[in-house]
């Protein structure tokens, strides 16, 4: 991983840029004649294969050592990093970069990250902004930062430490070539089972219950068109259960405007 500790850094506020990408990537890395090939020219082994990097980009005018003024750094241990020359704060793989974002830092400089996004543009297929929740009342700036990231298709990810932080970069990282199937829900293939997963978010339906309703309606689209004196007949149920569940069943899903 190569990191690249940028202005962002400047006076301990924001984070330093880094980049998940192939070590091979890297400018810092020069081929040498011969590299690898005995006296006769027979290519050897290299040993052991080398672990992809993520690089944190450096700024042309202040090069600080390695992680001073970014917290972040000191907690990203299990994937290899090192300086890079990247615009984004991390590369986490070919198509995946990160900005990292204090909301102390936004809070005294709010067109910050407004700047970062713009020069950042759709370079990469999905971009992250990870914030560190630092103040005490972030419900307004979070708010704001939300809908920039939904106008510019950023993914928010909020941290509370820099522990956190560093936890989601090597997850991204770690996660680098797995496929979607390891985040998507497991569904329940069994009828019954779904139709009892969806009735008990109707709040107070439980498992009992949805097994009562189906047994006395017989199915789905019976349990639909019943009456709200229907289902308060059925046993367990009750007049509030089923005004909860005949709400849901009927109302829209969105409030008509009076």
């Amino acid at each position: 991983m190569a990191v690249s500790g940028g202005s962002c850094w400047k006076d301990g506020h924001a984070g330093v840029a880094v980049s998940l990408a192939p070590a091979a990537v890297s400018s810092f890395f020069r081929p040498q004649k011969n590299l690898g090939m005995d006296e006769e020219g027979v290519r050897q082994p290299s040993g052991p294969p080398t672990r992809k990097k993520f690089f944190i980009p450096l700024d042309e005018d202040e090069a600080p050592p390695a992680g001073r003024g970014n917290p972040v750094l000191k907690f990203v241990r299990h994937v290899p990093w090192e300086f890079g020359d990247v615009l984004p704060d991390y590369v986490l793989g070919q198509s995946t970069c990160a900005l990292f974002l204090s909301l102390r830092y936004h809070n005294l400089h709010p067109d910050y990250i407004h700047g970062r996004l713009q020069s950042l543009g759709k370079s990469f297929a999905l971009r992250v902004l990870l914030i560190q929740v630092d103040v005490k009342d972030p419900q307004q700036a979070l708010k704001e930062l939300a809908k920039m990231c939904i106008l510019a298709d950023c993914t928010l990810v909020l941290a509370w430490s820099p522990e956190e932080a560093g936890r989601y970069l090597e997850t991204y990282k770690a996660y680098e070539q797995k496929p979607a199937d390891l985040l998507m829900e497991k569904l329940e293939q069994d009828f019954v089972a779904r139709v009892t997963e969806c009735l008990t978010t109707v709040k107070s339906v439980n498992k009992t219950d949805s097994q009562t309703l189906l047994t006395t309606f017989g199915s789905l689209e019976q349990l639909i068109a019943a009456s709200r004196e229907d289902l308060a007949l059925c046993p367990g149920l009750g007049p509030q259960k089923a005004r909860r569940l005949f709400d849901v069943l009927h109302k829209p899903f969105l409030k008509v405007p009076r």
